[in-house]
């Protein structure tokens, strides 16, 4: 079987012998790199329980009746997947993950009002969303792709993840992604694209190789790896048998990877 590490033709209009390179202090990148790590963590946990709950309320005849949307929020150590009806009042299904993501620990199929708590994020995230129709924002899905909805309360704002996901089962989209900051009234605040594009990249190369580690690059408005990076990565890589990718960061001129296993960032030249 032939191995390929795959690397993007773009990375080659982005080198430059003479281009200025961002430098970090020591403690300041690792810092950074710590935050990342934590965030995309946590970005995976919501997004992998979202697909559990769905295919869970799918398989069920009770919920599918009902299921008109879903969210997903932290509870203490837990993260829940609730499946809401048409008129965003009752909960119809409840799914309770702790450390395994791929089935819930407790399943509750049960029609109940939802809490205070649970409307305020539904009522939050559906008046973000309502914003995101504005071209400045220049919110794109390619054919063939989908995005996914990722909100994280904070204490007095709110994250509003978007990556893109695909039924695919030969590509990993990294990119087009964005993060929305918005107030306790659903405002958004300020606004970040992590990467130019959808990076669709393929998980087997041109000749039939096995793709074992796939890289691709930022430009130097992100110098450093993602927590969407790392989120969609930890989706897809377990379908294909990957454990690491790699970025290479033009504003540092060095390469970023990230091991699945270790959950670790390490730089290296090449």
């Amino acid at each position: 079987m032939r191995i390929l590490y795959l690397l993007p033709v773009f990375i080659i209009y982005c080198l430059s012998a003479t281009a200025q390179t961002v430098t970090y202090d020591e403690k300041v990148l690792e810092q950074k790199l710590d935050s990342i790590l934590r965030e995309g963590e946590l970005l995976y946990k919501y997004e992998r329980a979202a697909w559990s709950s769905t295919d869970y309320a799918n398989s069920n005849e009770f919920v599918k009746k009902y299921y008109s949307g879903y969210f997903v929020y932290q509870d203490g150590k837990k993260i829940k997947g609730i499946i809401f009806d048409e008129n965003t009042e009752d909960c119809v299904a409840e799914y309770v993950f702790g450390k395994n993501f791929d089935a819930p620990e407790e399943v509750i199929v049960d029609r109940r009002r939802l809490t205070q708590e649970e409307k305020k994020l539904i009522k939050t995230r559906t008046a973000i969303l309502q914003q995101l129709s504005d071209p400045k924002y220049k919110l794109t899905v390619p054919d063939g792709f989908s995005l996914n909805i990722i909100l994280i309360p904070g204490d007095v704002q709110y994250k509003l993840y978007i990556i893109t996901g695909t039924s695919r089962s030969d590509v990993i989209p990294f990119g087009n992604d964005y993060l929305f900051v918005a107030n306790e009234n659903g405002e958004i605040e300020e606004w970040s694209k992590f990467h130019s594009r959808l990076i669709p990249i393929e998980t087997v190369g041109p000749n039939g190789e096995t793709v074992i580690m796939p890289v691709h690059s930022h430009l130097k408005t992100t110098p450093l790896v993602t927590a969407t990076d790392i989120c969609t990565f930890r989706l897809y890589a377990p379908f294909h048998n990957m454990q690491e990718f790699m970025v290479y960061s033009t504003a540092m001129g060095k390469y970023l990877k990230y091991n699945l296993k270790k959950n670790k960032i390490t730089i290296t030249d090449k």
